[in-house]
């Protein structure tokens, strides 16, 4: 299988990859559809083997500039597994399989009684209980930051981010000032992945997974896209009626057992929640609301000035450039995500990050990039959190 990136210059090279799509069995990178491509926007995109010399043709034959960004995708799934730490165990500069994160969520808060606690809010199409972890020093009525990873199965490097976050919490607590300051003063409540089901089948069958793994009625395709199941102009712009798409809005806003799970649990601590941090990959994006309306957020300003300094702060460990600004203008529409539902619930300071790369790697980013990776974007998150704490509303 390859990747190829192309750069439609004009409207006519959108229809030929409109049609090519319709033709050849294409996988969407990014943008995560062919109706949100546009003249001059870099779109990434997978085909199988088979296909890729016709695909090559007809790129050639109508002008479009492309590239082949990975020429050999199994060999650089191979070899995302470059880890050092070659332990059967689990390991934070590793990709660990579900099993062996939801036995980690159970070890961490045995080891951390007085730090973390591990709670059960809802389980997956498959049964499968939603581990969340509730990373604080216990005090009376705090307020909380709610993080979340995993929301689309193949981008292996969020929930490794999550699990380094919790990492961090507990290694540091003590020694270093802030995190000591962020821990005693509010509760973050991280959920290490939200689409399990998903997550395990990218782990067992099809690394390039994204969708959930639920029963669709009349169709054969399987799954909903859950960061477009959520009740935020739900279905329109940027997501897909069809089943068989990887923006498949599902027959219902939280119609997918894992998105209502966490938005009931949102719901009922909203009166605590005060910032909601979602994490994906990949371009190194710091988005904000909107994605489902061109229509800027009334605290714009505000939320536009924490992203800046956040992706500053990001950037200042390894140079790595993030690009942030509202979802909708930033990169594209997308209407039913989490980020855009949980900010009109009236969580305030809504974000989400699109971790690395920018398509060098793509959703096959190597084990050997998690620490650096999850080193920078943890300052981010620090730095946000110290804002939210500094402004408490």
């Amino acid at each position: 299988q390859r990747v190829f990136r192309v750069i439609p210059q004009n409207d006519e090279h959108v229809e030929m990859i409109n049609s090519l799509a319709s033709n050849v069995q294409v996988d969407f990178w990014q943008p995560d559809s062919v109706t949100l491509v546009r003249p001059k926007m870099e779109v990434d995109f997978r085909v199988e083997a088979d296909m890729s010399l016709e695909v090559e043709d007809l790129l050639k034959e109508s002008g479009i500039e492309y590239r082949i960004v990975i020429d050999n995708l199994q060999a650089a799934l191979d070899a995302q597994f470059d880890s050092k730490a070659r332990t059967a165990s689990h390991s934070y500069e590793k990709y660990n399989n579900w099993e062996t994160i939801a036995a980690w969520t159970a070890d961490i808060a045995a080891q951390n009684p007085d730090l973390v606690f591990r709670s059960v809010i809802g389980e997956t199409y498959e049964g499968r209980p939603m581990y969340l972890l509730k990373v604080g020093k216990s005090g009376p009525n705090k307020k909380a930051i709610f993080m979340d990873c995993g929301f689309h199965a193949r981008e292996w490097i969020s929930p490794a981010f999550c699990q380094w976050f919790v990492k961090e919490a507990v290694e540091t607590y003590g020694k270093d000032t802030v995190m000591t300051t962020l821990l005693n003063s509010l509760d973050f409540y991280v959920l290490p992945v939200v689409n399990i089901d998903g997550y395990v089948y990218t782990w067992t069958t099809n690394r390039m997974w994204r969708k959930t793994r639920s029963k669709n009625p009349g169709s054969l395709c399987i799954g909903t896209d859950p960061n477009r199941n959520f009740n935020a102009g739900w279905c329109t712009m940027g997501s897909s009626k069809n089943p068989c798409d990887a923006t498949y809005c599902g027959s219902a806003p939280e119609s997918e057992k894992e998105t209502k799970a966490l938005a009931d649990f949102i719901q009922e601590h909203l009166s605590t929640i005060k910032a909601y941090l979602t994490i994906h990959s990949y371009s190194q994006l710091l988005l904000f609301p909107y994605s489902y309306t061109y229509k800027l957020p009334s605290d714009y300003e505000e939320l536009n000035a924490i992203a800046e300094a956040a992706s500053k702060q990001l950037t200042s460990l390894h140079n790595t450039k993030y690009t942030y600004g509202p979802g909708a203008k930033t990169i594209y529409p997308a209407a039913g995500g989490s980020d855009d539902w949980a900010y009109d619930q009236g969580i305030k300071y809504s974000f989400t990050f699109e971790l690395r790369d920018t398509g060098k790697y793509g959703f096959a980013l190597p084990e050997s990039q998690i620490k650096p990776t999850c080193e920078e974007t943890l300052l981010a998150v620090k730095y946000i959190a110290n804002y939210v704490l500094d402004h408490l509303y």
